[in-house]
């Protein structure tokens, strides 16, 4: 991006990227949507190179809705993956809406976009997945913002009582 923002700055005049003389934007997608492959070509990059490129094409970058979206609509969506993984224990697994704001938030703050969202998701339920198999009558957890900012454990409701656990205070709560 930087060079070809100095290529761009320093006097070719036939450059497609006159929005590349602002430094202070961070969105690259939208930086290069005007490229052009004559400006690869001035930028450096040998013809033959450049000839085998049949489309030239950038994407925006994500923001905190397309990383819930990805989150959840697709078939083998993250959340639809961690909640079949936890269905082989027969236990229902939920996220709330504030906890996909939080997931979304974290992997914008990291700046790793969709793909650092599995990594996210693991470790906020990976000592949950390992402590599972050996707590009996767990029908339900939850996982809210607190869970992913990692102050508190995900909460457990119990099927045979009736009964909420967090597991955080060892406290039941009686519906």
């Amino acid at each position: 991006e930087d060079g070809i923002r100095d290529h761009c700055v320093t006097g070719v005049q036939t450059c497609a990227l006159p929005i590349l003389k602002d430094k202070s934007s961070k969105n690259i997608g939208a930086i290069l949507k005007n490229i052009e492959t004559e400006d690869l070509l001035k930028f450096g990059l040998i013809p033959e190179f450049v000839g085998r490129l049949p489309v030239v094409a950038t994407l925006e970058d994500l923001n905190k809705d397309a990383l819930i979206e990805i989150l959840t609509k697709p078939k083998n969506a993250l959340v639809k993956q961690y909640q079949k993984l936890f269905g082989f224990e027969n236990v229902k697994l939920q996220f709330t809406e504030d906890a996909l704001n939080s997931v979304a938030s974290k992997a914008l703050e990291k700046n790793t976009g969709a793909r650092g969202l599995r990594t996210i998701l693991e470790s906020i339920l990976l000592d949950t997945m390992f402590t599972l198999p050996g707590i009996e009558g767990v029908d339900e957890i939850v996982v809210n913002a607190d869970v992913v900012e990692k102050s508190k454990d995900p909460l457990y409701i119990y099927n045979k009582s009736n009964n909420i656990y967090s597991a955080e205070s060892s406290i039941f709560i009686r519906k």
